[in-house]
């Protein structure tokens, strides 16, 4: 493990989702959602609101060991009839499963569908703030000031939904 070592961060929606990674040791991603650098050394979990008391935070991660792409029917044989039995997927295969000692929480409710970051900030993240790659040092380091400070900043980042580019700009609110 190196501190330039790639992690994605993906999103769990169902806890049957994470049942297939914890007992089949994969991680499904339909081909026209992939984020670009699926090449990450490491993928971890952000559970989605259907987790209960485990919802919107990180808690497990894996080294990825491959990735294929296969239809969804090769993954889901049972599924004969799903809608999206023809389309393409992307099968990453993981290794071990390791649970964090301390989960990464996100302070309020986001939409975490693939974030991208680096393994020296995931180990050091205690909430996904912590997480983002992109800006400029200067804002890293007011940030961590912040941060050090008691003061709960809330970083902009760019949402892309419908075609749309929007900013968010509004102050953090912690989630229930």
């Amino acid at each position: 493990m190196f501190p330039e070592d790639r992690v994605l961060v993906a999103y769990v929606p169902h806890p049957a989702d994470f049942e297939i990674i914890q007992a089949k040791s994969w991680y499904r991603i339909p081909q026209i959602q992939a984020p670009k650098g699926l090449h990450a050394e490491y993928f971890a979990f952000y559970f989605g609101r259907r987790f209960g008391p485990e919802k919107w935070a990180i808690h497990y991660y894996a080294p990825q060991l491959g990735h294929e792409l296969t239809t969804r029917l090769a993954l889901f044989p049972d599924q004969p009839d799903h809608p999206r039995a023809q389309e393409m997927y992307y099968k990453v295969q993981l290794g071990p499963l390791q649970k964090l000692a301390q989960p990464i929480v996100s302070l309020r409710w986001r939409r975490v569908t693939f974030l991208h970051t680096t393994w020296d900030r995931f180990m050091d993240a205690s909430e996904i703030n912590d997480l983002f790659v992109d800006g400029e040092p200067y804002v890293d380091r007011l940030y961590a000031t912040l941060k050090e400070r008691g003061i709960q900043a809330e970083r902009n980042y760019t949402v892309r939904e419908s075609g749309a580019r929007l900013r968010r700009l509004t102050p953090p609110r912690k989630c229930n």
